[in-house]
Formats: structure tokens, C-alpha cells, sequence
């Protein structure tokens, strides 16, 4: 099965890819970001281009990546089951709990799978929400909005330590190890420029992120 082929998916977790409205300023920075990935300077593609708006910017990438990790996962869904990882963890020394501080207020404990439907859902509603992502050209970005932004990218960057420490040998025998590489270095050069996750968070995968940072 490949990652960009047909294959059994939970189409609850994948989802359609979410794009930038047309004409809006977000579509005309998907095209820039669209040019520079294709010259293959991750290092260049994400940084912010002169003269544009930082919110917008992290605005327009955030679906971006949403879209990535979205795939990535989808890809792996009829291995990623609540009997094979019923809870979501990265290697034997960390284990998320999920809440979102409106329905579910405590962290609760519940399966990989689980975990990551969770999560999509929320981070669809913050991108549906024209109150915090704006659509319109020129509408102003709420005062929370990068701490949201923050918190959807802490939270992706868990469906990366999952996938890397619980299902590499599934990607590696799917043969986009090389695919996954890449979405996961720009994804880290992407939240190193604008300081999106603390240090902390990024323990669980923290030699591989080193090696990225040095290269």
C-alpha cells in the first residue's frame, strides 16, 4: 500500500485535505510555500517571506501540516488499533493523556487511535473557526492566536513521536521512511525558526530533531 495509494483507512481519523480559500491571502502564500518546497530548501521554505504577516503566515502553514500528519497517519490507520497501541506513547518512557479544556477538562487516558481522532477533530474546529483562523483578507487574528497555534503544533508533533517510535518498521516496509523523513524535518525547521514547541516536548524524538537542527 502506498502512502499516496488506496488502501483500508478509519476515514473518521482520515480526512479531506483542508485548503486556503481562493484568492484569499492564505491560497497566495500556499503558492509560495508550494515554489520554495519545490526547490527542495526545506531551510528556505520556512522561513517568513519579506514584507508578510507573521499570523498569517503560521496560519496558512498550520493547515499545511495538519494536511501532512493527517496523510501520514492515515497511512498507518489498519495498524494503529486500540488492541496494537491502546494507549498513544512514544517508546516506553512517555504516554500522552488527551483533554482539550472544553469537553474534556481532566486527561484522560485513552488509545492511540483514539488520541488521534481526538485531536484531529480539535484541530478541524480551531481551522473552521473564522473567529480564530480569520478567511478574509485583512481580518484581524484574535490576541490568543499563536498560543493556539503553539498548542496544535505540540500536539501534531505527538502523532510524529507515535509513528516513529511505534510503526517506523511499518513505514520502513511501506518504503516511505524517506517521505516521512522529510515531512518530519520540515516540520521541525518549521517550529525551531518560530519557537512553536518547547524543548521539553520535543524529549521523546530529541537526537533525531539534534540531527536535523545540525544539518
Amino acid at each position: 500500500m502506498s502512502l499516496f495509494g488506496l488502501g483500508t483507512r478509519n476515514q473518521k481519523t482520515f480526512r479531506p485535505k483542508k485548503s486556503a480559500p481562493s484568492g484569499s491571502k492564505g491560497a497566495q502564500l500556499k503558492k509560495h510555500i508550494d515554489a520554495t518546497l519545490g526547490s527542495g530548501n526545506l531551510r528556505e521554505a520556512v522561513r517568513l517571506p519579506p514584507g508578510e504577516d507573521l499570523n498569517e503566515w503560521l496560519a496558512v502553514n498550520t493547515v499545511d501540516f495538519f494536511n501532512q500528519v493527517n496523510l501520514l497517519y492515515g497511512t498507518l490507520t489498519e495498524f494503529c488499533t486500540a488492541s496494537t497501541c491502546p494507549a498513544m506513547t512514544a517508546g516506553s518512557k512517555y504516554e500522552y493523556r488527551w483533554a482539550d479544556g472544553v469537553t474534556i477538562k481532566k486527561p484522560i487516558e485513552v488509545s492511540a487511535p483514539k488520541y488521534v481522532e481526538y485531536l484531529m477533530d480539535w484541530i478541524e474546529s480551531q481551522l473552521d473557526d473564522e473567529s480564530m483562523f480569520p478567511q478574509k483578507l485583512g481580518a484581524p487574528f484574535p490576541p490568543n492566536f499563536q498560543d493556539v497555534v503553539k498548542t496544535i503544533f505540540k500536539r501534531l508533533f505527538r502523532v510524529y513521536a507515535h509513528i516513529y517510535h511505534t510503526h517506523f518498521q511499518k513505514i520502513v516496509s511501506l518504503k516511505e521512511e524517506a517521505h516521512l523523513n522529510t515531512c518530519f524535518k520540515h516540520f521541525v525547521l518549521f517550529t525551531w525558526e518560530f519557537r512553536l514547541i518547547d524543548k521539553g516536548e520535543l524529549a521523546p524524538l530529541y537526537e533525531l530533531v539534534e540531527s536535523i537542527l545540525q544539518l
